[in-house]
């Protein structure tokens, strides 16, 4: 049985190295074994991001974001991985919420401005008497 602590040191390392793809591996099979470990989650996620896997990605923060709705960077890479997908209007609350926990980080507001902008100019024109709420 392969121990937690050496597949997620090995799938961090290859994480580092730039081995996307092959960073997943250990850190999928370290997730199975310990799924309610943030570094564990948050490692993958960024693996899984890196190797364009946005889907997977956007599960894994999703998950962090569940267990810890004020983790300012899961929020982040949730939203990232949405407005990969394409999915900019939902991807607007997380990089807001991001973007509000931490005011100074200058990449949240960039790409919240973003999400904002890719949603509107893909959402239906809105009725005269209508209103939204942003």
């Amino acid at each position: 049985m392969e121990d937690v602590y050496e597949l997620f040191t090995r799938g961090s390392a290859l994480l580092a190295a730039g081995h996307f793809h092959q960073a997943t591996v250990p850190l999928e099979r370290a997730r199975k074994l310990s799924p309610e470990s943030a570094s564990i989650r948050e490692a993958l996620g960024r693996a899984l991001f890196q190797a364009q896997r946005y889907s997977e990605a956007a599960d894994e923060f999703r998950a962090l974001v569940e267990r810890s709705p004020t983790n300012d960077f899961a929020l982040f890479c949730l939203g990232r991985s949405l407005q990969m997908l394409g999915r900019h209007a939902e991807a607007r609350q997380p990089l807001a919420l991001a973007a509000c926990l931490q005011p100074e980080r200058r990449d949240y507001q960039t790409y919240r401005d973003r999400a904002r902008s890719a949603a509107a100019r893909s959402a239906p024109a809105v009725d005269a008497g209508e209103q939204t709420l942003e």
